[in-house]
């Protein structure tokens, strides 16, 4: 079988634990038997983090800005634990904030949807996509452990020396403190992002954040977002017939949960990071779960949106066949391939890749699937299969 031509190489980023196992296995069975596949490698487990000091995550992500095209395995991102399972120097940045900052992109992630997979809230009728802010807050966060009485101020010195002052808290006993910071800029981006999306897809935009009690911080992400809307967006939404709406988190929360869905949920990027996984999880499983980041460039790095699934990897290790679900996994094999087939225009490649998923959501609507989806299954599973069995079945209707 002659096997379909690239023109560009994708950014090939591998990563840790189960995820990484199968990462193998998807290109050995799905990907190189049926394309002349070319990549642009790099290894971001966690030991090869360590031991190029991250400037391996570095050089990915300008990568990604030079051929335009990524696709990522899970990375682990590691804590104290992690730094002594793995003998590591250095406790890093998460991988993902590191290459969002770079790209300065915005990461939409939207359920992978099968008949048989209902959703966990009986509302929903139509899949909630998750737009998720790619800079800044608590990843790009500086912290610090206050043992002893003292004052803690946020300290901004002008480039002429000129300082301003906010008192954070004075300590009377030991404690922690964290400063966060973003930037219009980036804020802008993301807004214009999601504006464009919620067109493209021809769908209702939200937009949360908490203004009511950081009236600052959160306060200017909700005037740049109306800003851009009043100055930019306005009309296109409305000649397109989709709204903008903004809310308070907690509002959109508790409106989310009794909608239909069927529409663009724009969040700060810890809010972002929760949300996509609780709609993930209530659409189904993290394994389910489509994710891609955007970059006002134009550059896309597709991705699973869940973990590197540790506990299954430890079993892995003690030659265990496990269920671990590779569903997103190959989604953002098929996702990457699909946008470098509409870049370099070669239409065999695109029909793969909508092949590579019907194949992978067929055989879970004939009732075969991993054992996150067994207990969600309606009707229940035809078989239950490890990660290996199922990766075959799709290659076999591949």
């Amino acid at each position: 079988m002659t096997k379909i031509g690239m023109k560009t190489p994708l950014v090939e980023i591998n990563g840790d634990e189960m995820t990484r196992v199968l990462w193998d296995v998807i290109k050995e069975k799905l990907l190189l038997p049926f394309i002349d596949l070319k990549t642009e490698y790099y290894d971001l487990g966690l030991s090869n983090r360590d031991d190029t000091n991250d400037e391996v995550t570095v050089n990915s992500a300008n990568a990604i800005k030079k051929y335009g095209v990524g696709v990522k395995c899970a990375t682990i991102t590691a804590n104290t634990a992690r730094m002594q399972e793995y003998n590591l120097k250095h406790l890093h940045p998460s991988p993902n904030a590191t290459i969002r900052a770079i790209l300065d992109g915005t990461v939409f992630r939207k359920p992978i949807s099968v008949n048989r997979i209902k959703p966990s809230v009986i509302t929903w009728k139509r899949p909630i996509v998750i737009g998720r802010h790619a800079y800044g807050d608590v990843y790009k966060a500086a912290e610090m452990e206050i043992n002893e009485p003292g004052k803690v101020e946020l300290v901004y010195t002008k480039t002429n020396g000129e300082e301003r002052r906010v008192k954070v808290a004075d300590f009377k006993t030991s404690g922690i403190v964290q400063g966060m910071h973003n930037l219009d800029d980036s804020i802008k981006s993301f807004a214009r992002a999601c504006f464009l999306y919620a067109l493209a897809e021809k769908i209702p935009l939200w937009f949360s954040t908490k203004d009511t009690i950081s009236k600052t911080y959160d306060g200017r992400f909700k005037f740049l977002f109306n800003e851009i809307y009043e100055t930019e967006f306005k009309e296109k939404f409305a000649a397109s017939g989709i709204e903008y709406f903004y809310t308070l988190i907690d509002d959109a929360v508790a409106r989310v949960v009794k909608s239909e869905g069927g529409f663009l949920w724009a969040c700060k990027n810890y809010d972002g990071d929760v949300q996509s996984d609780m709609i993930a999880s209530a659409a189904g499983s993290l394994a389910m779960m489509t994710s891609v980041l955007v970059s006002p460039s134009g550059v896309f790095e597709y991705e699973a949106a869940h973990g590197t699934v540790q506990q299954h990897y430890y079993k892995w290790q003690k030659g265990e066949k496990t269920s671990t679900n590779p569903a997103a996994l190959i989604f953002a094999w098929s996702g990457a391939l699909s946008k470098r087939a509409e870049i370099d225009n070669i239409p065999e490649l695109s029909d793969f890749a909508k092949r590579l998923e019907a194949a992978v959501t067929g055989v879970i609507e004939d009732g075969i699937m991993t054992g996150d989806l067994a207990k969600l299954s309606e009707p229940p599973p035809e078989k239950i299969l490890n990660s290996w069995e199922f990766i075959d079945t799709i290659a076999a209707r591949l």
